[in-house]
């Protein structure tokens, strides 16, 4: 699943090809991804011009004139400019300069547009790239359980996913089943800050395409390449040599080095 670097890459690849221009026409074709009435939604739509495209989390919102235009990638979802609508097109968008498709395979995204917000919006965690060291830890004390599943919970923190989540752990030395509870200030000071660093060292990179991933041109990032313990169990750990361990926390599966990331 695409997650906050891959949403923010798309987000800035797309936005200055959409930004000011209107919409001419609008077709859905998938019940589980647009799952408002088609005609409904494409009538509202028609005419509509986009003021803005902003991100929060794993979601991205196009602010119209009269309303937003809501998409989540899910699993597999893209969002491609200007190139052919293949069989797994869920969405074509026509603007007055180019075209904006929705591309879903397993069809677990979504595409709605909304006069508001739902309130159900309300229930997302602050962005876990703008988030503050004192919100952050202020947040962490009061919850309980381990750190790996509650930093993909979304209510939590927007936007870290199962990739990001073992790669900051690794960075801040804490093993993935750590108790909330136990973390000191100065611990959590260093997740708030590996957070971030390799946030932004993963938009630098343009996201991990580790499966369908690719931004709005068709192009894959690369930050795959420089992964430390994500997808690389019985591989020597790049910073002490130990071989990275796969575990299962949460359903999910959890890489991490059992010498650098101790309980």
């Amino acid at each position: 699943m695409p997650e906050l670097p891959e949403v923010e890459t798309v987000v800035r690849s797309i936005s200055a090809h959409v930004i000011g221009r209107t919409i001419l026409h609008a077709e859905f074709f998938s019940p589980l991804v647009t799952r408002s009435d088609f005609k409904k939604t494409a009538q509202a739509l028609c005419g509509a011009i986009i003021r803005g495209v902003r991100r929060r989390g794993k979601q991205i919102f196009f602010d119209l004139d009269n309303g937003i235009l809501y998409v989540h990638l899910g699993m597999t979802g893209k969002l491609l400019w200007n190139t052919t609508a293949g069989k797994h097109a869920r969405a074509i968008i026509s603007l007055d300069s180019g075209t904006l498709i929705y591309d879903d395979i397993r069809q677990f995204g979504r595409m709605e547009f909304f006069d508001n917000l739902p309130q159900s919006f309300d229930r997302a965690g602050p962005d876990a790239l703008n988030i503050g060291f004192e919100e952050f830890y202020n947040r962490l004390k009061r919850r309980k359980g381990q750190i790996k599943p509650l930093l993909l919970n979304q209510s939590f923190l927007s936007g870290v996913g199962n990739i990001y989540a073992d790669e900051l752990l690794f960075k801040a030395r804490i093993h993935p089943r750590t108790s909330t509870q136990r973390m000191s200030k100065k611990r959590a000071a260093l997740l708030h800050s590996s957070l971030i660093s390799v946030l932004q060292l993963a938009i630098l990179h343009r996201g991990s395409s580790v499966s369908d991933y690719v931004d709005s041109a068709g192009e894959r990032g690369s930050f795959q390449n420089l992964h430390n313990v994500y997808g690389r169990a019985g591989q020597p750990c790049p910073r002490c040599g130990a071989a990275i361990r796969r575990i299962v926390i949460g359903q999910r599966g959890t890489h991490y080095c059992p010498r650098c990331q101790r309980v």
